[in-house]
């Protein structure tokens, strides 16, 4: 039985892109209209692993993910790295002169801004998904619409490209984590990253000591995310990424955070995806 992979957008889209690099071609893929359709998918059952953009190298993190992963107790199995290339694609024999408008998901408008300064004639209309446009473009077959999507949308969706790579920083990169209804699914050995969220105290230098505690733990700080606590105002979680050389250091760190810190809970147990 093929694996159910819950995305956020449609085929062709990144989510489609890192579900395919992730768990390689033979999966079934449920395409959720936005983030919580993804989470809704894996709580009910509908999805074995979900996929979700969590932050941009250029545009930082996507926060209403974190609180989305925590409140759902849905656990991080993983993480992927992707680099995003935007292009820009028509009907085939169409070309830049007969585009009229270009049609994208905001983050991908915002990403080519500078591309389109050249090109003021050229309305930009917000989509929900980068690829959605795409396949829009094909089925009615619209001669004055262009999309902004990756490559594998051109494919999917029979488009040419006819600027590529067209975002303003070249080295633009996306990082999406692996979502399951169950945490840990590697041998403790395979494990060398963690997603954990916890609250301190009101008291001077609370954060510092926790921070020291985990440095004198051997464990690598990647990642540190404040959100306000709605139910507390002036109250602030922290979400926190760490690495580790062995899981015996943060079993150890797990430990001492429980006593330290309040609402202590590790979000996800998983490899390092930039080793």
């Amino acid at each position: 039985m093929e694996l159910k992979v819950a995305i956020q957008g449609i085929k062709g889209s990144n989510h489609h892109q890192v579900a395919t690099d992730f768990f390689g071609e033979r999966i079934e893929l449920l395409e959720c209209n936005s983030f919580d359709a993804v989470i809704d998918s894996l709580l009910i059952g509908a999805a074995d692993k979900g996929i979700m953009a969590i932050e941009n190298s250029i545009a930082g993190s996507i926060i209403p993910n974190y609180n989305l992963v925590y409140h759902n107790n849905i656990h991080v199995i993983g993480e992927h790295y992707l680099n995003i290339h935007h292009n820009l694609m028509v009907l085939k024999g169409r070309t830049f002169d007969d585009i009229q408008e270009v049609h994208s998901h905001p983050m991908a408008l915002l990403q080519c801004k500078e591309f389109f300064k050249a090109h003021p004639q050229i309305k930009l209309v917000e989509s929900v998904d980068t690829a959605e446009t795409a396949k829009r473009i094909n089925e009615d077959k619209l001669e004055h619409i262009a999309a902004i999507a990756p490559k594998m949308a051109a494919e999917l969706y029979d488009l040419e490209i006819i600027a590529d790579n067209i975002q303003t920083i070249v080295n633009n990169s996306t990082r999406f984590i692996i979502l399951k209804k169950q945490n840990k699914v590697l041998p403790e050995e395979e494990i060398n990253k963690a997603s954990l969220r916890f609250i301190t105290d009101h008291k001077r230098g609370s954060l510092a000591t926790v921070l020291n505690v985990m440095s004198d733990c051997n464990m690598n700080l990647t990642k540190i995310q404040s959100l306000p606590v709605i139910e507390t105002p002036w109250k602030y979680a922290f979400f926190v990424d760490v690495t580790f050389d062995k899981y015996k250091h943060f079993a150890k760190t797990k430990s001492l955070m429980q006593i330290m810190a309040e609402d202590f809970k590790v979000l996800g147990e998983y490899k390092n995806a930039l080793l």
